[in-house]
C-alpha cells in the first residue's frame, strides 16, 4: 500500500495545529470541546500516518487523550530527574527525561 501525497500530510499536519491551538481556547469554557479537538487531531493523525509534534503531544493524557493545563487537570513534578506529569483526568502518570540545556554548568 503506498502512502499518501505529501500534499495532504502539509494539511494534515496544519489540522492538527489548529485543533489544537481551538483545544487551547475551548478548555475554559467547555473542557469537553477541547478534549473532543486532541481526538479529532489523533484521528487525524492516525489516519494520515503523521506525527503529532512534540509539543502537541505533550499536551494532551496518553491515557484518556484528554487536553492538559497545567493547574487545571494537570499536575507536574520534576523527580530524579524526569518530569512527572499527572493527568488528574484519570489518575495516570506520564514520565519525561528532563532536557539538560548545554552550556550550563552544574556546580
Amino acid at each position: 500500500m503506498r502512502s499518501p501525497p505529501s500534499h495532504s500530510r502539509k494539511i494534515a499536519r496544519e489540522r492538527i495545529s489548529i485543533l489544537f491551538t481551538r483545544a487551547q481556547e475551548f478548555f475554559d469554557d467547555d473542557p469537553a470541546a477541547s478534549h473532543r479537538c486532541v481526538v479529532l487531531a489523533r484521528r487525524i493523525a492516525m489516519r494520515q500516518r503523521v506525527r503529532i509534534e512534540r509539543e502537541f503531544r505533550r499536551r494532551f493524557c496518553r491515557h484518556c487523550h484528554a487536553y492538559l493545563v497545567v493547574g487545571k487537570n494537570m499536575r507536574v513534578r520534576i523527580h530524579r530527574g524526569k518530569v512527572i506529569v499527572t493527568c488528574r483526568e484519570c489518575g495516570r502518570q506520564m514520565r519525561y527525561p528532563l532536557e539538560v540545556r548545554h552550556g550550563t554548568r552544574k556546580g
